[in-house]
């Protein structure tokens, strides 16, 4: 198995984990999942058809931005305790399979051999880092009531 098959298995496997996770967690971040699987899907077929010579142009994805207005826009945002042990799990899975993808595609970016492959490479290894950035945010959004305590004795706390 070479490189830009590893790639695309680990794309597939990533879109079929988000998917799964927003089948599982019908709640208010099951939008977040459905979006990172679809640049999942994205990233394989973009993968697929460089290895069949088409280079097709990178699209501008903004996930994030897609995510955090989300947010914004949902000030009646709470989950249950039970259902925030269960997703931090999900989202720490998540966060070390995006380590994964990142460094595949940093090793693959330097192994490129044309101009359309080092762009390929280098788009994909800021999406796989903008999935990264989104899971830690969620896990420290999901866990701030873990480590938040409402007092005026303890200090200026950070917004969130």
């Amino acid at each position: 198995m070479n490189a830009f098959e590893i790639a695309i298995m680990l794309e597939k496997e990533g879109e079929e984990f988000y998917r799964k996770q927003a089948d599982t967690h019908i709640n208010h971040l099951r939008i977040v999942f459905i979006l990172l699987a679809e640049d999942e899907a994205m990233h394989a077929k973009l993968i697929e058809n460089s290895i069949a010579g088409k280079y097709d142009e990178l699209p501008n994805q903004k996930t994030l931005k897609k995510i955090k207005q989300l947010f914004e826009k949902d000030t009646n945002f709470s989950l249950d305790t039970k259902e925030i042990l269960t997703q931090l799990d999900v989202y720490r899975l998540a966060l070390v399979k995006e380590k994964e993808s990142i460094d595949l595609y940093k090793e693959m970016l330097l192994e490129s051999k044309n101009k359309q492959e080092k762009q390929l490479f280098t788009f994909l290894v800021l999406q796989e880092q903008e999935h990264f950035r989104i899971l830690e945010e969620l896990i420290i959004m999901v866990n701030r009531p873990n480590d938040w305590v409402e007092a005026a004795e303890f200090g200026k706390r950070e917004e969130y």
